[in-house]
């Protein structure tokens, strides 16, 4: 039997996934560089990237105003690790901006459940309770920068709000979630409170529902 002399140097890479979502309410489209080399172009606000393979390790990641590539809005490292998904958010208002590194855990699902968290990246906004219209508190005393924990719910059509933390005041409306069993949400709460843009929820699939690592 041939046994090839090289197959010892040879191994499969781990891989990790990351996604850019642009959730910085007053900063302009932008382009993202990873090692010096561009892997989104154009982003702009509330717009998520499709998530991009990359080997794990640390990553020198530099943000520059789109079709610029002089004075980074963000200049940073971030260590991806081996066998992980995440979404890395762009946050906080025009000159502070930084980038938030989201997880997204693979975990076992259970039948009928989908499972949904909330992310709070509204600069200017208190901690908040994510509530039912009935006032039954889903995720309690959020603040920014905060993400929670998944929650298994049954599959389903939600209405979601958002109320200042431990009062019944209510600072956004987010609407009708639809929620599919075996699928993972994260409700990202984005804009600002009572200015422009105003809050708003985006609510993709996140890639642990269908990246395998």
């Amino acid at each position: 039997m041939y046994t090839c002399p090289y197959s010892g140097y040879f191994r499969v890479l781990p891989k990790s996934y990351i996604r850019i979502l642009h959730a910085s309410p007053n900063a302009p489209a932008v382009d993202i560089y990873a090692n010096g080399r561009i892997i989104a172009r154009n982003v702009h606000y509330k717009e998520f990237t499709n998530y991009l393979a990359l080997i794990p390790g640390n990553y020198r990641i530099t943000v520059y105003v789109s079709g610029t590539s002089t004075n980074p809005v963000i200049n940073t490292n971030v260590t991806i690790p081996e066998k992980m998904i995440f979404t890395v958010a762009a946050i906080g208002t025009s000159p502070n901006l930084s980038l938030l590194p989201i997880a997204e855990p693979v975990l076992p699902i259970r039948p009928g459940k989908a499972y949904v968290r909330f992310a709070h990246l509204s600069p200017n906004t208190p901690a908040v309770d994510i509530t039912l219209p009935n006032g039954d508190k889903i995720f309690k005393n959020v603040s920014y920068k905060e993400v929670t924990d998944y929650l298994p719910v049954n599959g389903g059509s939600y209405i979601l709000q958002a109320r200042i933390a431990n009062t019944d005041n209510i600072v956004l409306h987010a609407g009708r979630i639809n929620l599919r069993p075996g699928r993972f949400y994260t409700v990202y709460a984005v804009g600002l409170n009572n200015d422009t843009p105003p809050l708003q929820v985006l609510v993709p699939l996140d890639g642990n529902s269908y990246i395998r690592v």
